[in-house]
């Protein structure tokens, strides 16, 4: 299941009233001018000028960086929404299948749950407006159930067990965005906590959930910021004041025309006792990294997992008379020890940029720890055990992990036809009432639930059904893992989405090499002193 959120990475400076008095026309800006006024003026044909001086705006923001941007007002629109922590609409999260709106979860305490929308409802009109069998995109879909709050959607929504649709006049309101993925608790003593976003409301959220997990006895604490994009610098320095001691300098950031700016924790420190592993992967970038390179830097945290994305341009918001916006990097992040988040790049090859993932799979990074050199320049020593980190583009993990292997073409295929989630859906929907009775909580669930020798079945009947090539050999060494992921979609279609983690995370090797670090106290304390490392071995 896919929440349909647009999430973007921002930054929190704010643009003086006079941030543009300082500029004066110059003569590359009357050329551009001039340019335009000519083509408007005497080109063959008629011109869109806005277009135009989009179009040129855009490339000239292209042969900069890969995060200097043109934002549309829509697109303004679109950032802004999550990360301020809620939007208005009908409160509840869905998948599209087979053509049909499916609601997969129920906002508690909103609209929709307030008029009696259930996790199963399918949608099949929107207003007037048919929404069901009629290939309608994502996008279409979300824009007719959202609107501004106090508005009226009216839905007819097709029921197991009741032959007739259902209509619901529904009043749109605010709807909190979440950005607490998981929380629950591992074992007696360690919490697992999973962070989608660093939106306006992630740093209550988070302290919510740590001090929840601290009341059933969470002592020690995995939280994982795997896929974790980024968002709100202040974000970022509330999480990780929960860490580390008053005045502890987080992050800094610097630039040719932009003065030093630091942000040093402020608060009491909750959870500065007992151990803390971070998960993090190529694509925990921004604020992630800023997070995970400040616990890193303090000695605070043992990193776990492979090196981040290496976002490390601070990017200043500058909105323009209409209503759109160009976000320009006006400087570089650094952690407390003095490292550069930024990997390289080449200015005007933001392609090239997008495809580092794929240099990484290329050289063999993602899956051996020797693979990765870093040049003498590129050591920094932490700030306590005065142990050697590794700066130079992203954050380096203490302990390396490689990227898991039994993933297939067939699993992948099954995934990009949604044909897992289907026979998920299609069996809870059938059997809920069942289910909930054998299994009233995740735990239980988690712990006793197997998957019946019949979903395989109709796994394969699914595939054949969405024109998936059938290979059994791909089939036996992914399917494990399929199965696994079939069981926890059911888990988060009947209760939430921390059941769902609490079982993919069973064959995740990031977070089980996590909990066996943090499980063992000698081997965590050593990889703090630099001792045990499967990557800082292979740098001697």
């Amino acid at each position: 299941m896919k929440k349909y959120l647009l999430i973007a990475i921002v930054s929190v400076f704010l643009i003086p009233g006079n941030a543009f008095s300082q500029f004066r026309p110059s003569p590359e800006g009357v050329k551009l001018e001039r340019t335009l006024q000519m083509i408007k003026g005497l080109y063959v044909d008629d011109v869109d000028a806005r277009q135009l001086t989009e179009a040129a705006i855009r490339g000239m923001l292209r042969e900069l960086d890969p995060h200097s941007s043109y934002l549309t007002e829509e697109e303004v629109k679109a950032m802004n929404e999550p990360l301020q922590g809620n939007f208005e609409g009908i409160g509840i999260s869905f998948n599209m299948i087979t053509d049909t709106l499916y609601v997969m979860e129920v906002i508690s305490g909103g609209p929709s749950q307030k008029v009696g929308i259930q996790p199963g409802d399918k949608f099949i009109f929107v207003n007037d407006t048919l929404i069901a069998g009629v290939k309608m995109n994502n996008q279409d879909v979300v824009s007719r159930l959202r609107g501004p709050k106090g508005t009226v959607v009216e839905v007819k929504v097709l029921r197991r067990g009741v032959s007739e649709p259902i209509t619901f006049r529904i009043v749109r309101d605010k709807i909190p965005i979440t950005s607490i993925d998981a929380a629950y608790m591992v074992t007696n003593e360690i919490g697992y906590i999973r962070l989608s976003r660093f939106g306006i409301t992630s740093g209550q959220e988070f302290k919510e959930a740590a001090g929840k997990l601290r009341k059933q006895g969470m002592r020690h604490l995995i939280f994982d910021l795997t896929d974790n994009g980024g968002g709100i610098l202040q974000t970022a320095n509330e999480i990780a004041s929960q860490f580390l001691d008053d005045e502890k300098l987080i992050v800094y950031t610097e630039g040719k025309n932009q003065p030093r700016f630091t942000m040093n924790a402020a608060g009491t420190a909750q959870l500065n006792g007992g151990k803390v592993v971070v998960l993090v992967n190529s694509n925990s970038a921004s604020a992630s990294e800023i997070l995970a390179g400040a616990l890193q830097d303090w000695d605070r945290a043992v990193i776990v997992g492979r090196r981040t994305f290496g976002k490390g341009l601070v990017q200043r918001q500058l909105p323009l008379p209409d209503g759109t916006m160009i976000r320009l990097t006006v400087a570089r992040y650094y952690t407390p020890t003095g490292r550069s988040i930024q990997k390289p790049y080449e200015p005007g090859d933001p392609d090239g940029y997008q495809q580092d993932f794929m240099h990484r799979y290329q050289h063999g990074e993602l899956f051996e720890a020797d693979s990765i050199r870093f040049p003498d320049s590129l050591k920094y020593t932490t700030l306590v055990n005065k142990r050697t980190v590794y700066g130079g583009g992203g954050i380096m993990p203490d302990y390396f992990v490689a990227m898991d292997t039994t993933g297939t073409m067939l699993h992948a295929r099954l995934n990009a036809t949604g044909a897992v989630n289907k026979v998920a859906i299609s069996e809870v929907d059938k059997n809920r009432e069942e289910l909930l009775g054998n299994y009233p909580d995740a735990l239980s669930f988690a712990d006793s639930y197997q998957v019946p020798d019949e979903l395989d079945g109709r796994l394969r009947q699914q595939a054949l059904t969405d024109g998936v090539e059938w290979d059994e050999a791909q089939y036996v060494q992914s399917r494990t893992l399929i199965l696994l992921q079939l069981k926890a979609l059911m888990a988060r279609d009947l209760y939430d989405s921390s059941a769902f983690f609490r079982i993919i995370n069973q064959e995740n090797e990031i977070f089980r090499e996590g909990l066996r670090i943090i499980s063992d106290e000698q081997r965590y304390e050593g990889l703090l002193k630099g001792i045990g490392s499967n990557f800082a071995q292979h740098q001697k």
